[in-house]
């Protein structure tokens, strides 16, 4: 199983918060940030990380059933 990784390009602002916090699964491009893979392990929890602390909220995860788990509140 996995999760969704999603990068909302509307509200990115290109902080590099999430590629700081997990480089391999977001890096920067064109002063915003997109996901290496839009799948990463279920379990990942950079992935929740890296939602959790991007200053736009830009970011979300969404489990196997499509269920959004990232951010945190």
């Amino acid at each position: 199983m996995s999760w969704q990784l999603h990068v909302d390009s509307g509200r990115c602002i290109g902080s590099g918060m999430c590629a700081g916090t997990a480089p391999d699964l977001f890096v920067l491009d064109d002063d915003r940030s997109h996901p290496v893979s839009e799948h990463v392990p279920e379990g990942e929890e950079r992935a929740l990380d890296a939602a959790d602390i991007c200053p736009m909220l830009a970011i979300t995860v969404q489990d196997a059933d499509g269920k959004e788990i990232g951010p945190r509140d």
